[in-house]
């Protein structure tokens, strides 16, 4: 073991405080923050309804700071909330030296300021029960009271719309991991598909909150399972079924690609980067014009009518067993 590596259990509180002493404390209605020896935070929350959201990153131990910010604000955003408080419990595993924990810090603060979201606590430990960084995020955020949204809200006679591409975050993650068996594939394609947790990226927050306000009866955000997880996660919520098309799906290209080098489903791998909202059919086409006028990918998906479940093209789309990413990790 590296003479750098850090011992077993919590980290110690020289090095968490000098971790901390670099953490933007911007947020006012934050009166205790992450501090050595304080066990909770402490916010001031005004008359709105408070959105708490929580999530790991347990599939892929590489920019896991910055994906552990990102997916649960989008969960946060996905209720018309804005994201503004958020924490972290972060488990290391054996051998873990204080750079590579300097860089999750790095990765976790540069995102939160780039949501303008503020870090107020967590915890912090070197363990043998995890093999990589696991990464456990809870994000809060505000919404004027009985404005929020849920994924319940679909009704018949709803039009389902896309935004964003799929699958975004399952195509970064399968390069990162599984590269060295894409040689079939451009040069050019390959950097995109790496590419694709930045560009187009995982953050939902903005299309979210731009769809909130536009109208939206309904949003979900699909992220483990992909795009079909999603889709029947968002029609159980609202006990109704929902009818589209292969051919109306905004596919991220590279990802399809990748997905198709290897062999797995497109439709169950890991799908953060996109938004599925329902809208009344008098607004919809007027909401996807606005989104893409706002640079956002959008398209109505298709429509929500009586009975269960999720027909493409007229045939049921399964419920995935478990998503691709985890099978092909699994499976090696």
């Amino acid at each position: 073991m590296s003479p750098d590596a850090l011992r077993p259990g919590k980290l110690p509180g020289s090095m968490l405080a000098v971790l901390l002493r670099d953490v933007p404390a911007g947020d006012p209605s934050v009166r205790l923050g992450p501090v050595v020896g304080e066990d909770a935070a402490a916010i001031e929350v005004p008359a709105d309804t408070l959105v708490v959201a929580t999530d790991p990153i347990t599939l892929t131990g590489r920019a896991a700071g910055r994906y552990a910010v990102l997916i649960n604000a989008n969960d946060v955003a996905v209720c018309g909330a804005v994201p503004r408080w958020f924490q972290v419990t972060m488990l290391l595993p054996l051998g873990t030296e204080h750079a590579q924990v300097q860089a999750l810090f790095d990765e976790i603060t540069t995102t939160l300021t780039e949501l303008d979201a503020t870090l107020v606590g967590g915890h912090t430990e070197v363990t043998p029960a995890v093999k990589q960084p696991v990464l456990v995020g809870q994000m809060l955020g505000l919404v004027g009271a009985g404005r929020w949204v849920a994924s319940s809200g679909a009704a018949q006679g709803d039009l389902l719309v896309q935004i964003g591409s799929a699958p975004v975050e399952g195509t970064a993650v399968l390069t990162s991991e599984r590269g060295s068996a894409l040689t079939g594939l451009p040069s050019d394609l390959l950097e995109a598909a790496l590419a694709a947790a930045d560009d187009p990226g995982i953050s939902v927050v903005d299309a979210a909150l731009h769809a909130a306000q536009l109208g939206a009866t309904a949003m979900h955000d699909p992220t483990e399972g992909g795009l079909a997880a999603g889709l029947h996660e968002l029609a159980d919520a609202s006990g109704v079924a929902l009818r589209l098309s292969h051919s109306t799906v905004a596919w991220f290209a590279p990802g399809l690609a990748v997905c198709h080098e290897l062999r797995v489903d497109p439709w169950a791998t890991l799908a953060s980067g996109c938004v599925l909202a329902t809208f009344p059919p008098d607004r919809a086409d007027a909401a996807v014009s606005d989104l893409q006028a706002a640079g956002q990918r959008a398209v109505v998906l298709g429509e929500v009518v009586a009975g269960a479940g999720v027909h493409v093209d007229g045939v049921a789309l399964p419920v995935p067993e478990r998503d691709e990413l985890a099978r092909l990790l699994e499976d090696g």
